[in-house]
């Protein structure tokens, strides 16, 4: 008598697994980038700091990246 043994995979390679997880450091790093920018007075508004490149432009996009590397992590088979 011979039993059947099923072996169990998991979803996703290792590769998936890879790029996730890189994926999910991106969309930290730009949440990161993020941060800042307040002041402890209310009365003092720094627009150049609060206003600045980093925080408009370079991290958003980090964060639609990482997203984009996640969801390729996903798709990828």
């Amino acid at each position: 008598m011979k039993e059947n043994i099923e072996r169990q995979e998991f979803l996703f390679d290792k590769v998936n697994y890879k790029f996730l997880l890189i994926g999910i450091a991106v969309i930290a790093l730009g949440f990161l980038l993020m941060l800042g920018g307040g002041s402890d007075d209310p009365k003092i508004f720094n627009e150049v700091e609060l206003f600045s490149f980093t925080r408009i432009r370079i991290a958003p996009t980090t964060v639609l990246i990482g997203f984009g590397i996640t969801i390729y992590s996903i798709f990828k088979k």
